[in-house]
């Protein structure tokens, strides 16, 4: 079975150009993946690779362009190669020398800023000086045994959310407890299926041994008086909150899939902060709606309309929408308010360093579900859970 691209470990691989990156990777592959050639700039963008790298799991590489290109599209191609580091979750810096330049130390700079793990990798050398134990010395031609020096340096740089992979909803409830899960088929509902964070957290639950019951919103009210205990907690989509939250007892706790993801792909209470700073958007305000994946907007779409027609009712201000999708962040100065939507298509690393970013630049960062609930009045018991 394949793993989603979200799931794996994102391994960027950054250097100067000619310093033997594509080579490596290659190498590491089993396959001619990235483009070798002798002549400088011959990676442009970003070039991806999954695969199962054995014992560590689902990976994906991220190989880049050289940091120090000097062609003519140079200037972009770092820009690119700079905006990747929001997906890494380690990083190695390819060189062909023990002493580093400063774009090198620079690009160092940035691991640290955005809390990413790195080791350095020497290529076209034989020897390591004693001094250097830190760093993997290999030539790209002869070294047989560097795959396995990789994995060792690899396995000690990993995340512990990595390691330990966190739960969606199995660590909220006991063993054996029953779950409702409330899934509206509405025209948003893919034809045939449940969108992913739905599954995942099906499939969280039954690997946590809990009883999952799944009924649209209209079949909810029946499906609680039909157990014989109330169920230890119901998870519903966001978009069915209200009429959920008028159903459900107080007794019982209640959340949403896209609160889940906030705390998994997240920061929840950075989300929650976030949100509660909608009460200081004025007139012509501007918010921008981040999104990880591309998709057609329907009629009723979550993000153009159904939520700015919440944050109108709730604010009485004529607000401004922005939106933007894909990987690369945009500039967010501009912006009295951020909302990410729920990152189920992206890794946690992404949604981490775009946290990060509108920290530092004081703007405020939520997601949807938990706009949606904050906009309802019923953040507080939707959050209540994780407290």
């Amino acid at each position: 079975m394949k793993a989603l691209k979200s799931q794996r470990l994102h391994i960027g691989i950054f250097g100067r150009t000619n310093v033997g990156k594509s080579s490596l990777i290659n190498k590491i592959t089993g396959q001619d993946v990235s483009i070798v050639s002798d002549t400088e700039g011959t990676t442009t963008d970003i070039v991806e690779k999954s695969m199962e790298l054995l014992p560590i799991g689902p990976i994906t590489f991220l190989d880049t362009a050289g940091i120090n290109d000097t062609t003519e599209l140079g200037t972009k191609r770092i820009e690119k190669t700079i905006k990747c580091l929001n997906r890494c979750d380690v990083a190695f810096i390819v060189t062909d020398k023990f002493e580093l330049e400063e774009c090198e130390e620079k690009l160092i700079e940035k691991f640290k800023e955005f809390n990413i793990n790195y080791s350095i990798i020497v290529n076209k050398q034989d020897n390591l000086p004693e001094n250097r134990s830190e760093y993997i010395v290999t030539s790209t031609e002869n070294d047989n045994n560097f795959i396995e020096k990789f994995k060792q340096k690899l396995i000690g740089m990993l995340p512990d959310e990595y390691i330990n992979t966190p739960k969606i909803a199995g660590d909220l409830v006991k063993e054996k407890s029953t779950v409702i899960l409330v899934i509206p088929i509405d025209k948003e509902a893919p034809k045939g299926r449940l969108i992913l964070p739905q599954v995942q957290t099906i499939r969280d639950l039954l690997d946590s041994d809990c009883i999952t019951i799944c009924v649209k919103e209209n079949e909810l009210a029946n499906a609680i008086s039909n157990l014989k205990n109330p169920p230890s907690l119901v998870i519903t989509d966001s978009q069915a909150f209200k009429q959920v939250a008028e159903i459900v007892p107080e007794n019982i706790p209640l959340t949403s899939f896209s609160i889940l993801f906030a705390r998994l792909k997240g920061d929840l209470n950075e989300f929650i902060k976030g949100a509660n700073a909608i009460n200081n958007l004025k007139d012509n305000s501007k918010i921008l709606f981040l999104e990880s994946c591309t998709h057609h907007a329907i009629e009723d779409d979550i993000a153009r309309v159904k939520i700015p027609k919440l944050l109108k009712n709730k604010t009485g201000k004529n607000l401004q929408f922005e939106y933007f999708t894909g990987h690369d962040f945009p500039d967010i100065d501009d912006y009295d308010l951020i909302i990410h939507c729920g990152a189920c298509m992206t890794n946690r690393k992404e949604i981490l360093s775009r946290i990060i970013t509108a920290n530092k630049k004081n703007i405020p960062i939520t997601n949807y579900g938990i706009t949606i609930s904050y906009c309802l009045g019923i953040l507080e018991r939707a959050t209540k859970i994780f407290s």
